[in-house]
């Protein structure tokens, strides 16, 4: 209001352009802090032979949903699309899922890893410099909530699971 004593929460929405505005400019924000994270801090599978896209994903080494996604990642690959992995232990520093993802990140071989984490398989416990608060932090910044948290190439947040066929029709049909 004028006098600065009322504040609206929750989304603007431009009625003339039907546009979400709040969603928009989240998008931007969650774009810049994405593009502005050192790739070399992830773990990546990247796209067999020509980039079409390229995803960032917030994942838990102990969620089933993200174990269902890790599965879908060489189809994402094979249809030209980049997976890049942020950790999120959805647990919380310290956890035994904390735990983990530093085991994973500190790995010989973090692909191997992480995929023998997400199916349940036994890691040698190992620590290192690591980014994996610093990751979490990322997460929660952003408004990470639940793994797995894609976020795509425009800043867009889409939590949850989604089939490599539908995801890729997503990708494809963003613009």
């Amino acid at each position: 209001s004028q006098d600065g004593r009322y504040i609206v929460d929750g989304s603007i929405i431009d009625l003339e352009d039907k546009i979400n505005l709040t969603e928009k400019t989240k998008n931007k924000l969650t774009q810049q802090l994405i593009k502005g994270y050192d790739e070399k801090k992830m773990i990546v599978f990247p796209a067999e032979g020509k980039t079409r896209h390229t995803i960032t994903v917030f994942t838990d080494v102990d969620c089933p949903y993200c174990a269902m996604f890790h599965k879908e990642v060489p189809k994402l690959n094979n249809a030209g699309i980049t997976v890049r992995y942020l950790m999120y232990p959805r647990a919380g520093p310290g956890s035994p899922t904390f735990i983990k993802s530093v085991s994973v990140w500190c790995a010989d071989d973090q692909k191997k890893a992480i995929g023998m984490a997400k199916e349940g398989g036994v890691l040698e416990a190992k620590t290192c410099d690591n980014p994996v608060l610093e990751q979490f932090k990322l997460g929660q910044q952003i408004g990470v909530t639940g793994t797995p948290t894609l976020i795509l190439e425009n800043g867009k947040i889409l939590p949850g699971y989604l089939p490599a066929s539908q995801l890729i029709k997503l990708l494809d049909n963003q613009g």
